[in-house]
């Protein structure tokens, strides 16, 4: 197990270099210029902006640039945002646990729901509830996010009046920032007003964002179920007597969870990437909304160190699935 961890923790080495050679090219391909971004065209001496664009190290060659953002993230620096003056690092753990909670939100509903309606599905196959629960699935995952989450706002919202348009919390609530996380602040200091108003405010954004990992997750563990209970140890079970359940749920749902685990790990990416249009829709103060304005306002430190940090967080999720693979499975850190 120990050379299974060691083997999967070194590949990460290569892919972290190579996240950071792709977002720094990938920055500098954008249009326009930070410094003309930030002080305009044709209000500010050209003299000034090239004395800025050197304070900041913009004018030196590509591969320099590079050079000495490599050596930054080394020593645990992304830099400065060009437009605050605030480190990047702390700018990105102040927003990131928003995201953080929207994802687990979107995840935990996509999950509930999703595996019931796969098993459910694999059990009434070619049946009337297996086209219904696969009929569903099949929409949500269709329906683009910025889209959906425009209807869910139009019906819940404006029409119905049930749920707010934006934000995170009403404006006559202060939640002293404690972990970041907003739910568990406000219990943290017994708040239940404020925790009932996050929890009202993180309803349509999860739906919009949760939409897809449930269709994916019940697709997935549809088709899992279906493999699984053909199985000849399945038949067995069946054969001794056990009960239904033990055998759906232990026998069953257990092997058929490997590659459902490796949805739930993939669509974490997934749901970060989602995150940026669900953010910005319904104004939710996180990672995503963060990097759309940095964007605009050509902010290299920042979509430099935000795209760094969410990718590093994508690679420890899929690393962690992998050792969960070993765990579960022997005979994959076995290499059989």
């Amino acid at each position: 197990m120990l050379r299974f961890f060691l083997n999967r923790f070194l590949l990460l080495i290569p892919t972290f270099i190579g996240v950071t050679l792709l977002t720094f090219s990938m920055v500098r391909l954008i249009k326009g210029d930070p410094i003309t971004a930030l002080l305009g065209e044709r209000s500010v001496d050209p003299r000034w902006q090239e004395e800025m664009r050197a304070r900041l190290g913009l004018d030196r060659p590509l591969l320099d640039q590079y050079v000495i953002y490599i050596s930054q993230v080394v020593r645990g620096d992304l830099g400065n945002s060009i437009v605050t003056t605030q480190p990047v690092l702390n700018e990105f753990w102040q927003l990131f646990p928003a995201t953080i909670e929207l994802a687990i939100s979107a995840m935990l509903f996509g999950i509930v729901f999703g595996i019931p309606m796969g098993i459910l599905a694999a059990l009434r196959r070619g049946r009337a509830m297996d086209y219904v629960t696969m009929g569903t699935a099949l929409t949500g995952q269709s329906l683009p996010i910025f889209w959906w989450g425009l209807v869910l706002i139009l019906f819940f919202s404006i029409t119905l009046g049930w749920t707010p348009v934006s934000g995170r919390i009403s404006l006559e609530f202060y939640i002293e920032p404690i972990t970041g996380f907003l739910l568990l602040d406000c219990l943290l200091q017994n708040d239940w007003q404020a925790f009932y108003s996050t929890l009202h405010h993180l309803i349509l954004p999860t739906l919009a964002l949760g939409t897809i990992p449930l269709a994916i997750v019940a697709r997935m563990t549809r088709s899992s179920m279906i493999e699984v209970m053909g199985e000849d140890y399945i038949r067995t079970a069946k054969a001794k007597g056990l009960r239904p359940g033990r055998i759906i749920f232990i026998h069953g749902l257990r092997n058929a969870l490997i590659p459902v685990i490796t949805v739930i790990g993939l669509q974490t990416g997934a749901l970060l990437a989602g995150a940026v249009l669900t953010e910005t829709i319904f104004s939710w103060p996180g990672i995503g909304k963060w990097l759309v304005d940095s964007l605009d306002r050509r902010d290299y430190p920042v979509l430099q160190g935000a795209v760094l940090m969410v990718a590093t967080f994508i690679m420890v999720v899929n690393f962690i699935i992998d050792i969960l693979y070993g765990l579960i499975n022997p005979r994959i850190r076995h290499g059989r």
